[in-house]
């Protein structure tokens, strides 16, 4: 006791972290010993903490960002010692359908077809790579275009197709971006097929892919249970990962005898409860559960805030057009373990509950290094998306460990410091405070409620401190698009985000001249959902919050017959919601109709009548809306007026077709209020 003391006048001297709450004595503190020793063997192999890109669309605004405020996004998520230094970066590959908040393009949109430039997961993940040689990448697709299913919304039925599907993305990977890949899912969140599993491995081994790891089943733990039972669905898988676990394991997944990953979870609103949310479990799915790697959803919110999710990210760039950004609290929760661990890691073998509360890790690499995460997180103050926490409670406490084994001649510590300060509304986030001097093997820490400490031999942490973004501003008011851009570094035009359908840049070699660069709607089949697409396609763009506007744009209609296209304002819903989208739509047809709309669906109708336009001819259309009143224009003249509109109150612009048909788009302009 009287090396504690000693060791207690010491800290006391050396910082203020103070004995608990103010007013509380050092006698009221619980207080309890804990071990860390690995001289009987170490715990499981740590593999790493990641996040996803997609599930869907979650960083389509982060591309049109500008440097160099797009390469301070991505250095905070992917630069080793600065800020989040993520190991693992889990992406969609796309499928052509809605995945939460939008689509993103499949390199196959047809069965002859094969493009590995589409959408911006590719570009994503080289730049992680680029400042992270070791981050791994994982493959996972939502959705798939419909040619794989032949008819069915199945993905299953011709399993050889499916894995040749999947095969060419992990082959146009290399091929393309010398990208390689080190583990692909299945299907995130639906059913699995052992068939189908068996298969995806024959495939990847017969091309010498023996490396790439398949992780399943992506939703919850049932699959452990056919592992259990078949040898070769157990050999084919190499990770079990499950979504949003709660912490907890089930006794098969510790029967099969592999790794265990959260390979989906936080999901939650990114201010201080996402960041209570997410410290508890990076530590608790190791300490309850023996999960070995935590991958957040999602990366980094980049998409319209009003969307399903919104600000469910690490940090939150949704602002391209301003270039402000915010490096939200999880961002340092995140670095706590980040910096001081890497995979091949290994746990220490300890039991990991604090008894007033709360949880630790420790984590060495063999060689001598000790990294020990510590988390006091309340039940309120940590409580994630899903599924529900129940009731437990964390009190201030004194811990006082033991360094045994190797780590016995550790003589001091680096300490990282978070406080999530709810109360006080002001949270210290990712502080180095003085070392912790250990005293024969022992060093003690008062810790009060919702905070993390870092203690390690490590002294490479910092916390990046980079210029400040610009300010937060509005979508651009006045807005235009004319599509004229010969070699885009991207496939989509910047700002629109697709809800159904997929909207690419083309070049229409046969146009005389006027509409040479449009925007073309592309996906011609209903793809193998996820959500529950529209039948309609739908691209959404501009601030949520305009009330009235005057939306302009050229349109061609492809589909002869029963082709259309609309454009449309006040428009209220998209992603996972996008079925029940209502607004003001501004439809025309092949057949020389038209039609305005207050849904997406195209059932409540607020006008209808002859326009004369045709397919295969470029028309112009014009929608303005006004307060309680809105009216339309074709090729600029009036064709409907005084159409009274009740709700919504406001909304995005967007454009889109009557069906999964092809329709081009040019010269879009918005300007709004």
């Amino acid at each position: 006791m009287g090396c504690a003391a000693l060791l207690w006048g010491w800290l006391l001297l050396g910082c203020s972290w103070g004995l608990g709450p103010p007013g509380v004595g050092a006698a009221a503190l619980s207080t309890a010993t804990y071990v860390l020793d690995d001289a009987g063997g170490l715990g499981r192999q740590f593999d790493g903490i990641g996040a996803v890109s997609g599930g869907g669309a979650t960083s389509r605004l982060l591309v049109n960002y500008q440097e160099p405020y797009r390469s301070q996004i991505l250095d905070y998520l992917f630069k080793p010692n600065f800020g989040a230094s993520l190991h693992i970066l889990k992406v969609e590959i796309g499928g052509d359908a809605q995945s939460t908040d939008g689509t993103e393009p499949s390199h196959m949109h047809y069965e002859n077809d094969e493009n590995y430039f589409r959408g911006y997961e590719w570009w994503l993940m080289k730049e992680a790579k680029k400042r992270n040689p070791k981050i791994k990448l994982i493959g996972l697709p939502w959705t798939f275009p419909a040619w794989i299913g032949k008819g069915e919304n199945w993905p299953y039925d011709y399993p050889d197709v499916t894995a040749y599907y999947i095969v060419s993305w992990i082959l146009g990977a290399k091929q393309y971006h010398d990208l390689d890949i080190d583990y692909i899912g299945i299907w995130n969140e639906r059913a699995f097929s052992s068939k189908y599993i068996k298969v995806l491995r024959q495939s990847l081994d017969r091309l010498g892919l023996r490396n790439i790891g398949i992780i399943a089943a992506d939703g919850d733990w049932n699959i452990s249970k056919e592992m259990i039972v078949d040898p070769y669905l157990n050999d084919a898988v190499e990770i079990v990962g499950a979504h949003y676990p709660g912490t907890k394991t089930v006794p098969n997944a510790l029967l099969t005898k592999k790794k265990l990953w959260s390979s989906e979870d936080y999901s939650t609103f990114n201010d201080e409860v996402g960041a209570g949310c997410w410290a508890r479990i990076l530590n608790q799915n190791y300490v309850n559960g023996n999960m070995t790697a935590t991958i957040a959803w999602n990366l980094v919110a980049s998409y319209y805030e009003e969307l399903p999710f919104g600000r469910c990210g690490l940090m939150t760039a949704q602002e391209p057009w301003s270039g402000h950004y915010k490096v939200e609290a999880p961002i340092w929760i995140t670095a706590h373990t980040t910096q001081f661990t890497q995979p091949g890691w290994s746990y220490l073998q300890v039991d990991g509950h604090l008894e007033g509360g709360g949880s630790f890790v420790a984590l060495t690499d063999g060689l001598g290094n000790l990294t020990i995460i510590i988390e006091t997180m309340t039940h309120n103050h940590s409580q994630c998306i899903r599924p529900p926490l129940l009731h437990f409670s964390v009190t201030p406490q004194r811990a006082t460990f033991y360094l045994k084994g190797s780590f016995y001649m550790v003589e001091t510590l680096q300490v990282w410091h978070s406080r999530l300060g709810f109360e006080s509304g002001n949270s210290s986030l990712f502080q180095q405070l003085h070392p912790v001097k250990v005293w024969k093997g022992s060093f003690s820490l008062d810790l009060n409620v919702d905070e993390v400490y870092t203690l390690t031999t490590l002294k490479t942490g910092q916390k990046c401190g980079c210029p400040e973004p610009p300010p937060p501003q509005p979508f651009p008011s006045n807005y235009k698009d004319d599509f004229n851009i010969r070699n885009p570094p991207f496939s989509e035009a910047p700002n629109f985000a697709d809800q159904t359908g997929v909207f690419e840049y083309f070049i229409n070699a046969s146009d005389p001249g006027d509409h040479v660069f449009t925007l073309r709607q592309v996906v011609v089949q209903r793809p193998i959902t996820w959500a529950s697409d529209a039948d309609q396609t739908i691209s959404l763009i501009g601030n949520f919050q305009w009330v009235n506007m005057t939306v302009t744009c050229d349109i061609y209609i492809e589909n002869q017959r029963d082709g259309g296209v609309f454009i449309a304002g006040r428009v209220d819903n998209g992603g996972i919601y996008v079925r029940r989208t209502k607004g003001v739509f501004f439809w025309v047809f092949a057949d020389g109709t038209y039609r305005v709309t207050s849904d997406l669906a195209g059932e409540e109708i607020l006008m209808k009548g002859l326009s004369g336009v045709r397919d295969n001819v470029w028309h112009t259309l014009t929608l303005n809306i006004q307060g309680t009143s809105a009216s339309g224009l074709l090729n600029g003249y009036p064709l409907w007026e005084n159409v009274t509109i009740s709700k919504p109150s406001n909304g995005w612009a967007a454009i889109g077709t009557r069906s999964f048909e092809f329709a081009q788009f040019d010269n879009f302009h918005v300007e709004a209020s």
